[in-house]
């Protein structure tokens, strides 16, 4: 009918049952909100979407298994017509911008209060994106520093991969140490590489220690 509210449908991820379970007190009104389903880490998340195509996934950023990033990629690759905010309690830098790049259409931080988080929801519902301002800010230092220092490109999780490789460790051995599946590693190497305008592990090496990385 003309002038009806859509109502939204969410699906909530966060490896904390009780923070689930908050969410849903907050928002499962029925009306506006309902919450389709629950989702305790990534795989959980890619499954319940395929199955439950919600509008808008709610997706914690630390949880066991699959990082953050990747299930948002598979869900964006899977079910473009999902969208995924990330729910998180910090606005680290390299975190913002690789959470966005990998398709997320907004960052929520949990001290937000329940008209932004609404607003927020209705936004991204809508087709925009919705930052919080401490997430803004961390995007604009990043922007600012990218030309200055060209590790200022990579995540933590990247740089972590990169000075393992300056210890000359293998993409078995990288994925040992930080507890990732080698094809995973071998991901991470790839978009180092590129980022960095780099040719091979070789270079990539030898970057990383000019720049005194990979030192014990």
């Amino acid at each position: 009918m003309t002038g009806e509210a859509r109502t939204i449908k969410l699906l909530l991820v966060d490896d904390h049952g009780i923070v689930r379970e908050g969410l849903r007190a907050l928002l499962d009104d029925g009306e506006e909100f309902v919450i389709v389903g629950e989702a305790g880490n990534g795989d959980e998340a890619c499954e319940a979407v395929r199955r439950l195509q919600p509008d808008i996934v709610l997706m914690d950023l630390k949880m066991p298994g699959m990082a953050a990033s990747d299930a948002i990629r598979v869900i964006r690759a899977t079910s473009p017509s999902v969208k995924v905010i990330a729910l998180t309690s910090y606005a680290e830098d390299g975190q913002v911008r690789e959470i966005m790049a990998a398709g997320a259409a907004g960052y929520i931080l949990k001290d937000v209060t329940k008209s932004d988080f609404v607003t927020a929801l209705r936004t991204v519902a809508g087709g925009q994106t919705w930052l919080h301002p401490l997430a803004q800010r961390s995007l604009v230092e990043q922007l600012r520093n990218r030309q200055a220092d060209p590790l200022a490109l990579l995540t933590q999780r990247e740089r972590s991969v990169l000075e393992l490789i300056a210890r000359g460790m293998s993409n078995r051995q990288i994925g040992d140490e930080l507890h990732l599946t080698e094809g995973t590693v071998k991901g991470y190497v790839s978009t180092i590489l590129a980022k960095l305008k780099l040719e091979d592990r070789t270079q990539a090496a030898l970057f990383a220690v000019q720049r005194g990385l990979g030192r014990r």
